[in-house]
């Protein structure tokens, strides 16, 4: 067997093709642990604005039984309304 220009060539040519579809492979493959890194810290941060938004209402509440008045009782009710409406989905 002979090996020719024309046989260097079509070696050469199926190695970067393979080298292309690894590389593609392995950027799909990060983006896809990327996009799952994302949704876990969405889902994080989602739970740690129910606990601020829970505890923000705590502190109105007692600022409340206080005798504040205006925009305290203003923000909770809002604040109340807001919590509500996510509980419920209701846009």
């Amino acid at each position: 067997m002979t090996i020719t220009l024309d046989t260097i060539i079509k070696t050469g040519a199926v190695v970067a093709a393979l080298g292309t579809i690894g590389t593609v492979a392995i950027a799909v493959i990060r983006w896809f642990a990327r996009q799952k890194k994302q949704d876990e810290d969405i889902r994080d941060i989602k739970d740690e604005q129910c606990i601020m938004s829970y505890a923000l209402l705590a502190c109105l509440d007692g600022l409340k039984q206080l005798g504040a008045n205006g925009n305290v009782t203003d923000a909770h009710n809002k604040l109340e309304k807001h919590l509500n409406k996510k509980a419920h989905d209701v846009g």
